[in-house]
């Protein structure tokens, strides 16, 4: 058995690998139409590590268009079930193959510590290809009631040309949540990943040919939201685009389509996510573990970060104590290093923007309990401590806007009824946890909760088979489980008339 790979060894193949640069079209890569390129900056130390083929509006229209012929052609869309789930599978087999490549292209891209790519996203990225490859032949469609007379069919189809618009923070997961039941259902694909993060996707096109996927079934073309991302928001020949990122541009697709063929438009937007801890939970310590993971796992760049705790009154100031020793001990280190817990902020201008955050808390007279600053400034790279506020009040920017970022809003509550009202007092609904002994009081605040996915005495539960969205400004549609495969596919009703039976 080989030794655990140390620093040294992250940092030694990270420079030795190539790093996929170029747009990937029709089954090969090419460069921009343009020419142009872009920088792709380690946060982990501020330096450029490559310069990335920027798409604009004459790259969507080849990628788009390669994606029609590929559908139009049949060699995927009308593919045996069986046989796509054959490939789907060995795309997984290649994603965990070349797991240590794409974990070191994940980390050194958008800052997430290495031990975490390594045991978290690569792995969850091949499962969800594969747990989508398993059911491409285990769906079945209906046949309706009728009399002998007629046979009424009803059929799941595939939706088209699918754009596939992703985030940085789980830059190969959320693709993979996209790209799962998007071919699995027998759609082409153009996947636009973030700017910030675009590495993984670009080489996942090349993994997929590899695996068997027919050439321009899966395009990924790198550049900017206002450019790339628009382009395909508008462009009349997609006929669904799935989007996690804000809720300000996921506004933006909603109207792209609106003013063009009003394509189907599945949004996850974020949220504010609360987590109440009610005096009567058994075991405080692990609440006040997770509490704290909750949130600066990722840096907190997680859509369903544990941003707001809600302690009941009785327990609070004891319960802080816990939650402050495991912030305290989440030091933000280089993220390659193996040891890292909390790794570097996606790029400059967004530690800023947290930056900011923290004060506006102070400002708003929340109070400091630990953080609050730029860290390890001599790396060059982009790093926040852990901070957690308390003397939070719902009214606060700090509790009701998404920072993205390791900061921790703590509040207040007396009962039942008043956690509710705090909780549900958002414009988002994306997640929720609750932490209780009482089976009653967990079902019942349960069901109150107005969060897509409620979690109980943990946090972020839940695999595969459990469908991921949210209410109210978090989205609509669901990654994940078999009702993800509703968003790219297509209902049709068949009606046979044999005449009289």
């Amino acid at each position: 058995m080989s030794s655990p790979r140390t620093f040294e060894d992250y940092s030694q193949r990270a420079q030795a690998l190539s790093l996929p640069s170029k747009l990937f079209i029709d089954g090969r890569y090419r460069d921009a139409v343009s020419g142009k390129t872009f920088p792709c900056v380690n946060p982990g130390t501020g330096k450029v590590i490559a310069e990335i083929a920027e798409g604009d509006d004459a790259d969507v229209e080849l990628a788009v268009a390669a994606a029609r012929r590929a559908f139009n052609a049949g060699h995927w869309s009308r593919m045996a079930p069986k046989e796509r789930k054959k490939i789907l599978i060995r795309l997984a087999d290649l994603i965990e193959k070349h797991g240590e490549e794409l974990a070191i292209l994940e980390t050194i891209d958008m800052g997430k510590p290495i031990g975490d790519s390594l045991s978290v996203d690569i792995p969850s990225s091949a499962n969800a290809i594969r747990w989508n490859g398993e059911a491409c032949d285990k769906i079945y469609d209906e046949i309706a009631p009728t009399g002998p007379g007629a046979l009424g069919a009803v059929t799941r189809e595939a939706i088209g040309v699918v754009g596939a618009v992703v985030p940085w923070n789980f830059p190969l997961l959320m693709a993979m949540w996209k790209l799962g039941p998007a071919l699995a259902g027998g759609n082409s694909v153009v996947l636009k990943p973030a700017e910030q993060s675009p590495l993984t996707a670009l080489r996942i096109g090349e993994l997929a040919m590899e695996a068997g996927l027919p050439e321009g079934v899966l395009n990924v073309v790198s550049g900017f939201g206002p450019t790339a991302g628009r382009a395909l928001g508008l462009h009349d020949d997609v006929d669904c685009i799935a989007f996690t990122g804000s809720g300000e541009v996921g506004k933006l697709f909603l109207q792209y389509a609106g003013q063009s063929n009003m394509k189907r438009v599945w949004l996850e937007c974020g949220g504010k996510s609360p987590n109440i801890v009610f005096a009567d939970c058994d075991d405080l310590d692990n609440a006040a573990r997770q509490a704290a993971i909750g949130i600066f796992y990722n840096q907190g760049e997680v859509c369903t970060a544990a941003s707001r705790l809600l302690v009941q009154d009785t327990i609070k100031d004891a319960f802080m104590e816990k939650v402050l020793a495991t912030a305290q001990a989440m030091h933000p280190g280089d993220p390659l290093d193996p040891a890292t817990r909390m790794g570097a902020m996606v790029e400059e201008g967004h530690m800023k923007r947290v930056l900011d955050y923290i004060e506006i808390g102070k400002d708003e007279g929340a109070r400091l309990l630990c953080g609050g600053e730029r860290v390890l400034h001599n790396s060059g790279g982009f790093y926040i401590a852990p901070t957690v506020f308390d003397n939070v009040v719902n009214t606060m920017r700090i509790a009701r806007e998404e920072i993205f970022g390791p900061v921790l809003s703590t509040l207040t509550f007396r009962d039942e009824e008043e956690a509710l009202a705090i909780a549900n007092d958002t414009t988002f609904g994306l997640a929720a946890g609750l932490w209780t002994s009482n089976l009653k009081r967990a079902h019942a605040v349960a069901r109150r909760l107005r969060a897509g996915s409620v979690w109980v005495n943990c946090w972020d539960g839940g695999d595969m088979t459990m469908p991921f969205g949210g209410y109210k400004q978090s989205g609509n549609g669901r990654d994940k489980s078999l009702h993800a495969l509703d968003k790219y596919t297509e209902i049709k009703a068949t009606w046979f008339d044999f005449g009289e039976g």
